[in-house]
Formats: C-alpha cells, structure tokens, sequence
C-alpha cells in the first residue's frame, strides 16, 4: 500500500508540505512520529539528497526508532540523513570543527558527575562555604545562564547579576563560573550546555563554518519544538536562514520542561520569525478512549497560553477516570496496589501494562510498599542507570583519559585505581604547578623529571602505561577496550573481590565489555560515507551522548512502572494511576508563584492523564508526612477542572459511588470531596518504618563520613549494604532519615544517626 494512503487528511497534508517553514502541532497521541518519518519518505521519494536532511530530537532512542522506519521504506539511504539527538549532532559538528575555537577533536563531554566534582575541586581552592554555594545548585545556576547563551565572561561584567548575587550572599558565583569554565577549557572538555553554546560560538564567529553547514542543511526537522530552549532554537535560526525549509513539530500543551530551560515562546512565536509558515494540526488522538481525551482537553483548556485546538478519537468511549481519596499517603499506595492487583484479575492484564505517576520522586516510598505486600513486581525508573556505576564509570575513567589526558576528572578518578602508589599528597603538588602555569594536570605529569619533585617514579610509570594505550587508538574499539581494561588492573582488581558487591561490579564491567563488543560489530562511516571500523572515540561519544530516556526505558520486562510524569514523556500504558493530587504537591508549592508556573503544571497534568491508553485513576491523600511529620493536605485544584461528567469518586470508607457532582463543583477551596468525618484525620497513623544500623562493621579499617550535609542524589557507601544513591531525606536532627537504594540490597530507610555511610 502508497504510504500516504495510511495517513489521515491531516498527516497527508503536513507530509506533502516539504519546502518552506512549517509547523505540525501534534495532538497527544495523534501518530505524530508516523508523520514526521513518512516526511523524511516522502523527500527522499521526490529527489531530496539525504545528506541534506537534518533532523534533530531529544532522545537517541526516538532518533534510532525513526531510522528503522525510514529504513524499512527506502533502504539504505536512510543512514546518510543527519538524525540524531541535538547534543548529538553538534558533537559531530564540533568534532570537525572544534579547532577553530580551540579544542581538541577528541574533547571530553563531561557528566553531572563529572561537572559537581570539578565545582567541588573549585569551591575548596576558592574557600567557599559549599553550604551556602551548593555544587548541585551552582550547577543549575550555570546550565540556566548558558541556556539563554551567557557566557562566564558576560556574567561576570553585568553588573545587575553581580548585585543579585551579592544581595543573595554569594557574591563569588561569578568568579566560580569563570574559573569553572576556564578549568573545562584547559581539560579539553565541553559539558552538555556547552555543547550547545559552542556550536552557536562557532557559527556566530566563523561564518565560513556556517556557511557551509547551511548550505549542507537544505531541510532542516525538529522534533519535540516545545521543549526547545533559547540556545537550541538560535542555531536552528542561524541554520535555516539560508533555504528556510524547517519543519517543527510539537505540542505545546505538552511543554513541561521550563526547570531545563525549555522556552515555550520558541513553538507559541514561531510564526513571527517565519512569518509564511503553513501550519497543520494533528487533533485526532489514535491512543486513548473518548473519556480520556475528553477529560484531559477539559483541563488543558484552562490555560491561556496556548495554540487552540480541538484534540478527538473514534476510539470507545472508555470507563470514566477514578477518583480514589484516602485517609494517608501509606493508604493511597495500599488503594493503588490493590486497584492493580484487582484489574490484572478482571482484565488478564500484565504488570507491564500498568504505570504509577507522581510530581516527586518521593512519593515512590508508599508505592513500594503496598506492591511489594501484595507481591507486584515493579521498577522505579529515574534512579541509578547502568552508566553512572562507579565500576562503570571508572573503566570509562581509562577510556576517556588515553582519548584526551587533559581531562582532569577523569585524571583523578583513575590514577590511583587500581592502587599503585600515588597519594593525594603528589596529586596536590602536582596540582599547584598546573594552576600556576595554567597548564592541566597531565601537562606536568608528562615533565615531571624536570620539575625536581621525589619519589615519582609510580607518576612516570602511570604516564607511560596511558601512552602505550594511546598507540593503539587506530585499532578495533573491543581489541583496545578490553586490554586497557586488563593492562590496568582493573578486571584483576575486581576479579579479586569475591563479595556480593565485587562480583556484581565485576559481572557490570563484563556487561561493559560486552557491550562495547556489540558496538564493535557495527561499521561506521566517515564523512564521505565509507565504511570503517568502530573506534574508542566513536563509542564515547556515543555513551557521553545518551539520555536519561536511553538509558532508563525498558518496557520489554513484566513490572509496574513507577516514575515521574517528566520521566513519562512520550510513552503509553494501558492502565495509568496518577497519585498524590493534592495542592502544594501537585501543583506544585514551588509553581505557584506565576501563572506561566501554574500553567506548566497544568500541562504536565495533561501529560500524565494523556499516556493512558484504557483506564486513569487519580488518587490523594487528606494527610501526608513531610520531615517526619503529618500534615493535612486538600485535594488539587487541578481535580476541579476536571469535567465531573468524565470521572467516577471512590469512598475509602464507604460503597463504590459517584459523589454529588454539585459538592464536586462547589469544593474547590475546602476540597473535600468524600465527606470523610472530621475527626478521621486525628486516626492514629502507620509509621514507616525505618532501619537503624547498629551491627558491628565488618571492614575494621571502614571510616563513616558526616553526614549533615547529605542531599538527595549524592553516592553513598555502607559497611553491610555497599554502594547506593540517595534518593530522598525527611526529618531533622536526630531523627533525620534518608532513603537510600543501594545496588545489591535495595532501598533501604536508614536513621542518619546511626548509619555508618562514606560519601563517594
């Protein structure tokens, strides 16, 4: 069958549209990756040269999806399009052409990791409290001022944000932002906002180089339009000046990541920077019931800010969304677990076929809890991927400093992994003649004989082993991976270890290995499409560019899926449960301060009503514990806009039912929505349980960290539990508990005050 007799009237119109600006808004669910892949079919099908199509997306995975598609219509001309994620493609870019604004091609991307460790190094030499300049923040701080392309330079002589932050009480950002980027400019190493914002340098001062790049791009696709930020939407400007074949697509009802620096103003005023756009709406939804759809337009039409659009299906009209209030946070999850349980029974559903959906990370805890006691499996996604492992990481602490010694972290990770004699004490010497010559810290490893230092025959030794690595860059990607993983100590290391932990960091190194093994198999191709072979760099690039969505999403196992609406972008499930509908949780406290802030939290209610493909449940709870504490809430506002036509309540405590539509209408400040008694929320309440750690530690030599200054996010080691990653903390002094899922025990709530823990 012609592909485009598979389109609606819609799709068809937005798929034979392909010169000239064009703006497709994607309704949820209305086929828009079909459409965006029949496109790209389409131009190849009338004579466009591949090698001129760029399109860019958010995720390799939607990226990877669409190649297969446009694979299995037209061949192999398919792999000669520039498709990838933005980071992705500007990596390539910048690959070619990072020398015109002095970095090496085979310059490190850095991590978070990577970026709150460097902060860290800065904030000590600088003697800044780091209470005060918190590396997480900071960090946010810097992503937001490159975001909207400020550069360190330009901060630094503004003299507004020097006020803002000396009424803020740090007056230093500046500076650390300075020195910050001036370190990763001396590594060789670009952070992923520098990806962007020195994509748009190089453009911006070397016209020459855009030139060609727009004379390259003669068709230019953006996915995802909405969740643009000000950086990314520039190079694309600056790119689709010459032609002006751009195509975006997006929703923005579906715009949900300002806290990124997602600009909603890119998709609502595209039309004034390409003033003969065409627009096509895409308003028939193919994934969810009418109740649904319907329910979910009945709440996204609130918001002003919007492009208007009626979104419909001729799907069945479906069973109304549920409504369930519960007395507490531990009843709600016991209601959604057994609502699972008992749709699994009626429907023959899988575990797969059902998500959790929350504003917060923290309100898993009571979710674990009831599918654990009825014996549902399930996953959190969000948490530790397989990439941020630190047996993981520092393998790839080996790879990424024999690619480029400059790189400091890296540098620092490894050098005396395995142990081989070089002491922090020698790092710091070390350290204090490359700020002073302004040089990196392998510049003087390299000369260290000639500096006059002792006793560094273990740094010589060091510099000659990463040297031999380097001299066998133009081999095969396994043949060098793994014998710089064997030539270093490190499989030997973990091999040693015949612990739970040692053999399962051990089996994820292997996992690494195999990994790299698979990507080997793979030829690539240079720049005139001739096949090579896959080298290290290639796979590092690779890996430094994957997303959180890449590296998290698999569906393939039978579980629950648990996770946040901002982590549930972009997929579908049979059955949805969005929890904890309650004012000051969702929306949340933190967005109500404007009404683009409610607004955004609005949309990203529509997102999460809008994955459902059968059924949506909503949930509350009249009290919730925050720090230890209970403390009443009210029921979102959200589930006031609502059409109460669309939605069947639920009494905890009394026969199935639906409440009087009028009360629902007339609650919108007391919200109470069941007519619970009063004094049911002086019920005595579960407590959730807590484990306080007392055992004798088994390594006599383990030496506990503070832990006052614990945050969520941070690694952590425990003398009997190993490895694992705060997720959340509640309470104060004495009784502060922090929630720690660790890699071989699970989550586990642990009493900080009699906890042993090492910050890693």
């Amino acid at each position: 069958m012609d592909y485009l007799e598979t389109l609606n009237p819609s799709q068809r119109a937005a798929v034979e549209q392909i010169d000239g600006p064009v703006m497709i808004i994607a309704g949820a669910g209305s086929g828009k990756t079909r459409v965006l892949t029949y496109r790209i079919v389409h131009m190849l099908r009338n004579g466009v040269d591949p090698f001129q199509i760029l399109s860019l997306t958010f995720t390799n995975k939607a990226a990877k999806e669409m190649r297969h598609r446009i694979y299995e219509a037209v061949g192999t001309e398919s792999k000669n399009i520039w498709m990838g994620t933005f980071h992705s493609i500007f990596s390539r870019i910048l690959r070619s052409e990072s020398e015109r604004i002095g970095y090496p091609r085979n310059f490190t991307i850095y991590d978070s990791d990577d970026s709150k460790s460097l902060i860290k190094t800065i904030l000590g030499e600088m003697k800044l409290d780091d209470k005060l300049y918190k590396p997480s923040n900071m960090l946010g701080r810097i992503s937001a001022a490159k975001n909207v392309l400020i550069t360190a330079e330009e901060y630094l002589g503004n003299s507004e944000y020097s006020e803002n932050d000396a009424s803020s009480g740090r007056p230093k950002f500046g500076q650390l932002f300075k020195t910050y980027q001036d370190r990763c400019f001396r590594a060789g190493a670009m952070d992923f906002d520098d990806l962007l914002v020195n994509t748009h340098k190089l453009f911006a001062n070397h016209l020459d180089v855009l030139n060609k790049y727009q004379h390259m791009f003669k068709y230019i696709m953006v996915d995802e339009f909405q969740d643009t930020n000000h950086a990314q939407y520039m190079i694309i400007k600056k790119l689709a000046t010459v032609n002006e074949n751009i195509a975006v697509v997006g929703d923005d009802a579906q715009s949900i990541y300002a806290f990124r620096g997602a600009n909603i103003k890119n998709i609502l005023g595209f039309q004034k920077d390409f003033p003969d756009v065409k627009t096509f709406k895409l308003e028939q939804n193919y994934r969810s019931t009418q109740t649904i759809v319907n329910a979910a337009s009945s709440v996204i039409e609130k918001n002003r800010d919007q492009i208007k659009k009626k979104v419909w299906t001729d799907n069945e009209p479906g069973e109304r969304i549920r409504v369930f209030k519960a007395l507490t946070d531990n009843e709600e999850g016991k209601m959604v677990a057994s609502a699972i349980f008992q749709d699994k029974m009626n429907s023959q559903a899988m575990n797969k076929d059902f998500a959790i959906l929350y504003r917060t990370n923290a309100q898993s805890r009571s979710m674990e809890e009831a599918l654990r006691k009825l014996n549902i499996p399930y996953k959190i996604y969000g948490g530790l991927s397989f990439y941020q492992r630190k047996e993981v990481k520092d393998l790839l602490g080996y790879y990424r400093i024999v690619l480029n010694p400059n790189d400091e972290e890296a540098l620092k990770r490894v050098i005396n992994y395995p142990t081989r004699g070089i002491g922090k004490t020698s790092l710091e010497k070390l350290a204090v003649v490359a700020d002073q010559h302004k040089v990196s810290l392998w510049q003087v490893m390299e000369q260290v004989n000639q500096i006059g230092f002792k006793n560094m025959s273990a740094i010589e030794d060091f510099v000659t082993m990463i040297k031999s690595f380097q001299a066998m860059l133009d081999r095969n990607v396994y043949e060098v991976a793994m014998h710089i993983a064997k030539s270093s100590g490190v499989l030997k290391s973990l091999y040693e270890d015949k612990t739970v932990e040692g053999i399962a960091r051990y089996e994820n190194t292997e996992a690494l290995l195999n990994g790299i093994k698979e990507f080997s198999l793979d030829d690539g191709a240079d720049e005139d499409g001739v096949a090579r072979p896959k080298t290290l760099a290639d796979f590092m690039a690779d890996v430094a560019l994957l997303t959180n969505d890449d590296k998290d999403k698999d569906q393939t196992q039978d579980h629950v899926s648990l996770m946040t609406i901002h982590s549930a972008k972009g997929l579908e499930y049979k059955y949805v449960h969005v929890v904890g509908l309650e004012e000051n949780l969702f929306p949340s406290q933190l967005s109500l301060n404007s009404r683009q802030e409610l607004e955004e939290e609005r949309r990203l209610f529509y997102v999460a009503i809008t994955r459902a493909m059968k059924k949506v449940t909503i949930s509350f709870a009249t009290s919730r514990f925050k720090f230890g504490n209970i403390v009443n809430a009210e029921p979102s506002r959200f589930l006031t806009e609502l059409d109460p036509q669309f939605l069947h309540f639920e009494n905890v405590f009394g026969p199935r039912g639906q409440f009087n539509e009028k009360e629902h209408g007339a609650q919108k400040n007391s919200a109470t929505l069941s007519g619970l008694p009063k004094k049911a929320l002086t019920f005595n309440r579960p407590q959730p349980r807590t484990a306080a750690v007392t055992q004798a530690p088994v390594d006599p030599n383990f030496e506990a960290d503070d832990t006052s200054n614990l945050e969520a996010g941070m690694k952590v080691e425990h003398q009997r539990f190993g490895l694992g990653l705060v997720e959340s903390l509640e309470g104060n002094g004495d009784n502060r508990k922090a929630t720690i899922d660790f890699d071989s025990a699970g989550k586990k709530v642990l009493v900080l005050k009699f906890a042993k823990l090492k910050i890693k």
